[in-house]
């Protein structure tokens, strides 16, 4: 099978389509993050590593650059999006410097701005921004994590002396793992059960102030150390718990939920459920910027092992003197080639994820409008969604890049061990991956019963596939464009070039509506089984909830790649683009191509030629690989230049002593051989 190879590629402009709305802000942490307190020191000590990065903060909040999604009265920009893109950008330079402003201007100041009210934000807003008030976000306690609604901490409010009672009622309520606590935070936003006139109204939030001007814990305050931990060492996480500690009655954040001074309960929105919900949802900043941000180091680790790859060399050719540079192996380009195309769609979801993030929370909380629940829960469930499938692929591929550096790849210097370490927990905070997935499937099934009734109501299996298609497989960016796509798909899928782009889209929607129908058969066939405790309905089928949640992120994200390279206006870079969107497509249903062929939506002959199309793909790629990662436009500086400098250097000595061997025996030098430098320059 043969491809149309594209043409020469200039990186610019394939940077500026990834570069999408928030291009100014990308450029100008391109041109000014470039301090030394910003960039790792490798072989730092913990303490010194949470100096740097306490530093790095304070400068931070100095230029400006990390107040952007603030109101404009309090400095900032009114600016969802460019806060966030700022975020992706930190995390080029230093995780844990990113991690930190996430903390603080993220967590800490996000859920004072969107849960408090106007007094609040005229005491506090102008301080947290230019960090002169250092604060955490402590919701997570040492016994539940993921399960937030059941958290043990208690704030119970008595009338008498118009305060709360924040309470630590046993170890297990202790918060932990929180960003700022063991250092630097003053103050905390802590999140604990409301409780007044003998009523449990759920969790809410205070602000509560730990430390005082001495940096001592205040009364009744315990604060506590996580100590070393595997990576992000800038970071002073600690544990805070609280002895019958007197909160003000105005220092609860009581944009939902409001306490009169005799301890009366008033709320917007009555369902405490929902109420937890809509609180939590005005928070999802922070799960956008960790996968955004998770993206970013992805695309660093590619950028190092693909340069790498283009200097290194191992093992001659038959016949021939110079070793073959590794990305001209096929297992070489195997590893490289489907990542790169699979960070490429990411980087497009997460663009379009962040668009919408920022339009939803515009709308309500600078123009003044009431929350779109169906938009805000749609929001939810893709920053889920994004979230797993970035850090998940952050996990894999930097562990990928690490071992296609070789031992080389080991070295701290070289960025990749750091970079591997900092973003291990990714995949679990701001949202353990499981439970998140979960949230993901439970949306697209809530969507069901919300239209239809309750599982026994779906009826027959033709009537749950029609319900399918029309309240599930709802289009993402240009509906019309891959609605169109689709139609156009003629006959049989064996009568179908793969290199069709409304086949490929089709089966990645055969798939979602297939795992989707089968979950709600095997509920509803659970749910008229006699004795069959409720738990055990759903824990049943947990393995098919969470591959119908999978299928649908992977849906979104190719969506979301042909929209990105439908808006490509320079020919040779969209070329390119749809090249790799080939392969992203093509390479994640080679890798479920047992269930394709279980399924009887490939025949073995066509899987045969799948694998074989996406080798095809490689080929034509692998001039490109170089300019893919030039085109995330990553300054030298906050990469490792120096594993590609050595082996230049390296391979340049080496292809010098050959010439001289050769020369001394009259072979003279074979046509063709070039310097490692003349074949890749490091950049």
């Amino acid at each position: 099978m043969t491809t149309s190879q594209p043409a020469s590629v200039d990186p610019k402009a394939l940077r500026d389509v990834l570069d999408g709305r928030w291009a100014h802000v990308r450029r100008d942490a391109r041109e000014n993050l470039h301090d030394p307190d910003f960039l790792p020191v490798y072989g730092e000590s913990v303490q010194s590593a949470r100096d740097r990065v306490t530093r790095a903060a304070k400068k931070l909040a100095e230029s400006g650059r990390v107040g952007s999604g603030f109101p404009k009265e309090y400095g900032g920009e009114d600016d969802a999006g460019g806060s966030v893109t700022s975020i992706e950008m930190l995390a080029y330079v230093d995780l844990s410097l990113m991690v930190k402003a996430g903390v603080q201007w993220g967590l800490f100041g996000g859920a004072l701005q969107l849960l408090g009210s106007k007094r609040q934000h005229d005491a506090y807003l102008r301080d947290l921004v230019c960090f002169d008030l250092p604060g955490c976000f402590a919701m997570t306690e040492t016994g539940h994590g993921s399960d937030v609604q059941q958290l043990r901490t208690t704030c119970t409010y008595d009338p008498d002396t118009q305060c709360f009672d924040l309470h630590t009622p046993h170890e297990a309520a202790r918060k932990d793992y929180i960003g700022n606590a063991a250092k630097d935070g003053r103050m905390a936003v802590v999140f604990a059960q409301l409780i007044t006139r003998g009523v449990n109204h759920g969790v809410h939030a205070w602000l509560v102030p730990i430390r005082d001007e001495n940096g001592d814990p205040m009364p009744g305050v315990t604060i506590g150390d996580d100590g070393p931990k595997a990576g992000l060492n800038g970071v002073d996480n600690g544990r805070l718990s609280f002895d019958h500690v007197q909160v003000p009655r105005d220092m609860l954040l009581d944009r939902y939920g409001q306490v009169a001074e005799d301890g009366t309960y008033t709320s917007s929105i009555e369902n405490e459920t929902r109420r937890f919900f809509t609180m939590l949802g005005t928070l999802v900043r922070g799960r956008v910027s960790v996968g955004g941000s998770a993206g970013s180091a992805t695309k660093l680790a590619l950028d190092i092992a693909v340069r790498y790859g283009d200097v290194r060399r191992q093992f001659a050719a038959p016949g021939e003197d110079r070793e073959i540079v590794i990305n001209d192996y096929l297992v070489h380009q195997r590893k490289l080639l489907p990542a790169l195309a699979r960070t490429y769609a990411l980087h497009f979801a997460q663009g379009e994820l962040v668009e919408t993030m920022h339009d939803v929370q515009t709308a309500v909380h600078v123009h003044g409008q009431e929350i779109d629940e169906r938009a805000q829960r749609e929001l939810e469930s893709r920053a889920a969604g994004l979230k797993v499938a970035q850090t998940w692929h952050a996990t894999r591929t930097i562990q990928m890049c690490r071992e296609a550096c070789g031992g080389a790849g080991y070295l701290q210097e070289n960025r990749l061990p750091h970079l591997k370490a900092d973003t291990d927990v990714f995949t679990t905070f701001e949202g353990d991956n499981t439970v998140l997935l979960q949230l993901v499937a439970k949306g697209l099934l809530t969507g069901y019963r919300d239209t239809f009734g309750s599982l026994d109501g779906w009826g027959r299996i033709g009537f749950i596939a029609d319900m399918v298609r029309e309240t599930v497989l709802e289009r993402t960016a240009a509906r019309a464009l891959i609605q169109r796509l689709v139609d156009a798909v003629p006959g049989r899928d064996d009568d179908v070039p793969l290199l069709d782009r409304g086949w490929q889209l089709k089966m990645f929607e055969f798939r979602e509506k297939h795992a989707l129908e089968g979950a709600i058969r095997r509920l509803r066939k659970n749910a008229t089984t006699d004795g069959m405790a409720p738990f055990d309905m759903f824990n049943d089928v947990q393995d098919h909830v969470l591959k119908t949640a999978q299928t649908h992120i992977d849906r979104i994200v190719l969506e979301a790649f042909v929209a990105g390279v439908d808006r490509t206006t320079d020919p040779a870079a969209r070329q390119l683009l749809d090249t790799l969107c080939h392969l992203y497509a093509l390479s994640t249903i080679e890798a479920d191509k047992a269930w394709f062929l279980e399924h009887g939506r490939l025949t073995a002959a066509r899987a045969k030629l799948l694998t074989s199309t996406v080798n095809h793909l490689l080929k034509d790629l692998r001039p490109h690989m170089v300019t893919l990662v030039e085109a995330f436009g990553i300054p030298a500086d906050w990469k490792a230049t120096r594993i590609l400098e050595e082996e230049a250097d390296r391979q340049e000595a080496m292809a010098s002593r050959d010439a001289e061997l050769r020369a001394a025996a009259g072979q003279g030098t074979p046509e063709g051989t070039a310097t490692a430098l003349e074949v890749a320059p490091a950049q």
